[in-house]
């Protein structure tokens, strides 16, 4: 009888420790969220939908992953010809964020402050061009020629919840690298739920 109290009771301990682990883990949040982005090489605010996974590796450290589709806008560019001529264009374009990296939780209660530095691309959905000279000559031409751009995305928020249901404010600067490197002002606001 002893032996079997021992057993249950060690049983019981490792049961509790299990739990507690997984709750200072959270081991899976799933989140929504709208995203508005900067584009200063257009000088151009696109807004979009998107959704975020991640997981617990360490107690306030999360790996994420993030996919966000901003919507079509319209943007200038400007074309230089040989004899100097500047002429305008209006081009239609939207855009597919993808994004992963870790996530640094700061503070344990309902309200906490975080840090991402996640890497991924950018893929820029451009209206065709005629051929024409001016097509080589675009204030963009780089996005062009280059429709996928690599990201890293440097960052910050706050996020608050009650029980596994919360919300979530991301800022920070969306640096694409296309012919130099391009940093933009990225927002994402939205509901989560953890698991």
């Amino acid at each position: 009888m002893r032996r079997a109290l021992q057993v249950l009771l060690v049983g019981s301990a490792m049961l509790l420790a299990a739990s507690v682990r997984a709750q200072e883990l959270e081991h899976i949040q799933v989140g929504i969220y709208g995203d508005y982005f900067h584009l200063n090489q257009t000088t151009t605010n696109f807004a979009g939908i998107g959704a975020r996974v991640g997981t617990g590796i360490f107690p306030h450290v999360k790996i994420e992953g993030e996919m966000a589709y901003d919507f079509d806008q319209v943007i200038t560019e400007n074309f230089t010809s040989g004899s100097g001529t500047v002429s305008y264009q209006e081009s239609s374009t939207h855009l597919l964020h993808a994004e992963f990296g870790p996530k640094l939780e700061l503070g344990h209660g309902r309200v906490r402050p975080f840090f991402v530095a996640k890497a991924g691309f950018d893929k820029f959905f451009l209206q065709k061009c005629p051929v024409t000279f001016n097509c080589f000559t675009s204030a963009i031409y780089n996005l062009r020629v280059n429709t996928v751009s690599p990201v890293f995305y440097p960052g910050g928020g706050l996020e608050g919840r009650i029980g596994p249901v919360g919300l979530r404010l991301d800022v920070g600067d969306e640096i694409y690298f296309n012919s130099g490197a391009h940093g933009n002002f990225r927002m994402a606001f939205g509901p989560f739920m953890r698991f």
